[in-house]
């Protein structure tokens, strides 16, 4: 290496690593949804029913069946709604590249456009949008006109499986509290096993995302907490009206 070169290298910064929490919210945001979702969902219906007059046995087979309901149900919703977004997405790639095609001079032009309405200087944004279209003209468009990486397009499988895991152990735990517990002691277990489970839940949640861990936890406290209740309450009404 030349002198030259050491020295351009020495007076080069390196890096410095920001640690920005952004990049998580996707799949923060569908983890701890479905989570979340497990945990009110079947510790209210084992509520509802425990509210009815059911014993105990009633109750773990509505505690079973909301599980596999729901771990279920979360996976044909995400899987189809990803399915939805990846056919999109290819359907726009599809229409940038025959356009790219047709069209290379005006695409270009568009995408100057663009880099311009960032901030850039004309002839900065036209050096900019030629180099990229000489690497890859698809990927610029993809990427700064429809937001698109086109190297990472959505999974549904993938998507599905992570929701259905994610329903299916938020939904354990009140389960394993009425099966611990039983008659009023364990519909008290299901509601203070849930509602910390719900805490601690709304707390990574923040955590990881970097946002307010105690207003997280509250947030998801206050709704799970009046679901149960309002659930309990209907299970009352419905078991003394029956």
């Amino acid at each position: 290496m030349s002198t030259a070169n050491k020295t351009s290298h020495a007076n080069h910064p390196v890096p410095r690593h920001e640690g920005h929490k952004s990049h998580r919210a996707a799949w923060l945001r569908a983890s701890v949804l479905g989570a979340d979702d497990g945990i009110v969902s079947t510790a209210s219906l084992m509520l509802g029913v425990a509210a009815a007059s059911a014993n105990t046995q009633t109750i773990l087979t509505a505690g079973v069946a909301g599980l596999i309901a729901g771990a279920l149900s979360m996976a044909a919703g995400e899987y189809v709604s990803v399915s939805s977004q990846r056919d999109s997405e290819r359907s726009d790639l599809r229409l940038e590249a025959s356009e790219l095609k047709a069209f290379p001079k005006e695409e270009l032009h568009e995408l100057e456009d663009i880099y311009m309405r960032r901030g850039l200087t004309p002839d900065l944004a036209h050096q900019v949008a030629v180099q990229l279209h000489e690497h890859d003209a698809l990927a610029a468009h993809a990427r700064d006109e429809l937001g698109i990486d086109h190297q990472s397009l959505a999974k549904p499988l993938q998507a599905a499986i992570s929701s259905a895991a994610s329903f299916a152990c938020g939904a354990l735990l009140p389960l394993l509290a009425a099966i611990i517990w039983h008659g009023a002691a364990g519909s008290w277990a299901i509601v203070v096993t849930s509602l910390a489970a719900l805490s601690i839940s709304g707390g990574i949640g923040a955590f990881i995302g970097g946002g307010s861990r105690w207003r997280a936890a509250l947030r998801v406290l206050g709704g799970g907490g009046l679901a149960m209740l309002i659930t309990s309450i209907v299970g009352r009404l419905v078991g003394t009206a029956l």
